[in-house]
């Protein structure tokens, strides 16, 4: 197909792996996209993949080499669209738009993984410029080509311009069975079922919640990995037989895209080798950051994340292979004895009741660390929402997420997704067992951090009376901070004259 002049509906800058998919699914959907890149052959690649696709014998990708040449092959107003790493390089874009004659009613949109107070700070500094206009995606490339996950936010009249084109690609879910309508092939359009594409709120809050996202993705990938870890060395099964198991538990409450893949790593094998590609995988984890933000959010505003922490922790300590390696030569652990395979039966039983309750934890953490934040700063989040598109899409898809979207359609002031009776029945049925596999484990001498964090926190939540109060006797006394009294009216505020051979309580006006 020959390239010709005419006006497209969206500009497109950044054709990544991310960007490149994005294009041709606005493609598949019927849109015109006048898309530029840096490079080039990343341009000319994606007109030749939309030309290899496209079965209507009319351009539908046309390659731009500037950014004055992209404006001027867009409808007005304009409507561009970017997929360009976080930071700096946004920019850069947007100063270039700027230099080639954006207009204060062109909407730019930003999808990469942009920290949410940066986003916050570019609407306010580009406003005379241009509408700044920001979608959280996720789902990754298979998900950018067939249908993602989308959280846009920001101006309520940039949305309703965006509305209709981000339903269009956004992934599908059956409304009547809470299912993905998976798409697979070039040129396949779903029309109808829910999209999971739902306006988040103000600018900042899409990218929040994408980063809260990403933050219970490290939890999930961390609680499988260290149940691969117990299969693994603590039962001595092969990745085969692990995968069987997955793939079992893939047919209950651990039906998830992320339990779906991790069958298929364990079972590929290396092609050089015939060996489990995974156990040729060197160790160490690397990280993007949002997790990361998540855990630093959630201690900014005091609300506990410990699972999703840890999970950042334990790609942390990952990275310490070295360090890891003289320590295993120097630093001890228990024996192991031999399991009959009735208790390996009893293991494996355990160890996915654990999965699940650590699973739900994950989740309730995240959840009530988006309410706190959308109070911190006058956000108004619909969780039944949220839970509703990444029900299919994104990386943390899952079945389970139907069953969060239902406590939430119960109970929209829901304070935490443990005190939800479904979820409450689930943890209080199979907390024995959660137990039970956390000490085999830790008698294994099998790290199960995430596991393991996630049962004190259910504990800690469940436990009336925690000791806070000899900390606040501790605080007290080398720092006079003052505590509350159980038998004295709430609010008032004392403090022990410690010091003094009397040790007088004495009432502290505040």
């Amino acid at each position: 197909m020959t390239q010709q002049k005419l006006l497209c509906d969206i500009g497109f800058i950044g054709l990544g792996v991310m960007g490149k998919n994005l294009v041709l699914n606005l493609a598949d959907n019927g849109f015109n996209i006048a898309a530029f890149d840096l490079s080039d052959d990343k341009v000319q690649a994606v007109i030749a993949q939309d030309e290899s696709e496209n079965t209507t014998n009319t351009p539908r990708v046309y390659g731009c080499s500037s950014y004055t040449e992209l404006l001027s092959q867009l409808k007005a107003p304009h409507l561009i669209v970017l997929s360009v790493p976080a930071g700096a390089p946004v920019d850069q874009v947007c100063e270039n738009l700027i230099g080639a004659g954006i207009q204060p009613d062109d909407i730019i949109i930003d999808t990469g993984n942009s920290l949410w107070t940066d986003t916050v700070e570019r609407e306010k500094r580009y406003k005379s410029n241009f509408l700044l206009f920001s979608s959280a995606v996720s789902g990754g490339e298979v998900g950018a080509r067939f249908g993602p996950s989308l959280m846009p936010s920001g101006s309520p009249y940039a949305w309703a311009r965006v509305k209709p084109i981000w339903e269009a690609i956004a992934a599908k879910v059956d409304a009547q069975t809470g299912k993905p309508m998976v798409r697979t092939q070039p040129g396949q359009v779903i029309t109808d079922g829910e999209p999971c594409a739902a306006y988040i709120g103000p600018a900042g809050a899409g990218h929040y919640v994408k980063m809260v996202h990403n933050g219970i993705e490290y939890a999930d990938m961390q609680i499988i990995c260290e149940a691969y870890h117990v299969l693994k060395s603590g039962l001595n099964l092969s990745c085969d037989e692990i995968a069987d198991i997955f793939e079992k538990w893939n047919d209950g409450p651990l039906d998830s895209y992320l339990m779906e893949i991790s069958v298929e790593v364990l079972r590929h094998k290396s092609s050089d080798t015939n060996t489990p590609l995974v156990e040729l995988i060197l160790d160490k984890a690397g990280q993007k950051g949002t997790g990361l933000w998540t855990a630093m959010s959630s201690l900014e505003l005091g609300c506990p994340a410990p699972t999703i922490a840890q999970a950042v922790y334990a790609r942390s300590i990952s990275s310490f292979k070295t360090l890891r390696t003289q320590a295993s030569t120097v630093l001890d652990g228990p024996e192991q004895p031999a399991l009959s395979e009735i208790e390996k039966q009893q293991v494996i039983t355990q160890l996915h009741d654990a999965m699940y309750c650590a699973k739900i934890c994950a989740y309730a953490q995240g959840f009530q660390l988006m309410k706190l934040a959308a109070k911190e700063h006058g956000w108004t989040l619909d969780f039944a929402s949220i839970a509703k598109i990444w029900r299919a899409g994104c990386i943390i898809r899952a079945a389970f997420l139907q069953s969060i979207t239902d406590a939430y359609q119960r109970d929209e002031t829901l304070d935490n997704l443990m005190l939800d009776d479904f979820f409450a029945k689930q943890l209080n049925d199979r907390q024995l067992n959660w137990r039970k596999a956390i000490c085999h484990a830790t008698m294994q001498g099998v790290p199960i951090g995430a596991l393991s964090t996630s049962l004190a926190y259910y504990d800690s939540m469940r436990s009336e009376t925690l000791p806070a109060n000899l900390l606040q006797g501790q605080r007290d006394f080398f720092g006079a901070h003052t505590f509350e009294r159980i038998d004295k009216p709430s609010g008032k505020k004392y403090h022990v004259q410690w010091s003094t051979k009397a040790r007088e309580t004495i009432q502290v006006d505040t």
